[in-house]
């Protein structure tokens, strides 16, 4: 298996250290040929509107959406979950758009009201996972296809759709592999 991550800013190197832990083999996405070669995507958190115009300066925007759509599993964390909202409240900034959900950017606050907190999240296990919040967004609404993986108080901060998995907070900054694994076990091997 081979796990493409969007190398274009924020924190994807994380994620590949995070990913060779696990024993997977990656791959830095900056052009869109390099799609094929690869059986998952991860775009890592960072600012959303600079990967965003990125992605459009590098072509790579519309050939992502379409393996999307066709049913590569993708993981975007903070940012990534921003780019792949269908609705980003009060924005109308570039995106991929392919999951049905409404985001609301900085949600939590600015970068000072960042914070880190205990998540039960029954899909990777009983234990709580560490989740680091910086700047994050949050899930405002999603449809019915949509399942809810994991909420603080009553903002919802992970969720799947079929392919596509979301979270607001950044697993890559901690050394719990859990829901790396079940990107890679769960969305990837569609288990």
């Amino acid at each position: 298996m081979k796990i493409g991550v969007i190398a274009m800013q924020g924190a994807f190197r994380e994620h590949e250290q995070t990913l060779a832990r696990l024993g997977v083999e990656t791959l830095r996405i900056r052009r869109s040929e390099q799609l094929s070669q690869v059986d998952g995507v991860i775009i890592p958190g960072g600012e959303s509107t600079t990967i965003g115009k990125l992605l459009g300066d590098f072509n790579l925007m519309e050939p992502l959406r379409e393996k999307i759509l066709k049913g590569l599993p993708v993981f975007g964390t903070c940012a990534g979950m921003i780019l792949l909202a269908k609705e980003i409240e009060n924005s109308n900034q570039p995106r991929i758009g392919t999951m049905d959900i409404k985001v609301a950017r900085n949600a939590f606050g600015r970068q000072v009201d960042s914070f880190e907190i205990d998540l039960v999240i029954p899909e990777v296990g009983q234990e709580p996972v560490r989740a680091v919040f910086i700047r994050a967004p949050y899930i405002l609404e999603v449809k019915p296809n949509v399942q809810i993986l994991a909420k603080v108080e009553d903002k919802i901060v992970m969720a799947r759709q079929e392919n596509m998995l979301v979270s607001a907070f950044h697993p890559e900054l901690t050394d719990d592999l859990r829901i790396h694994r079940y990107f890679i076990e769960k969305v990837c091997k569609g288990l």
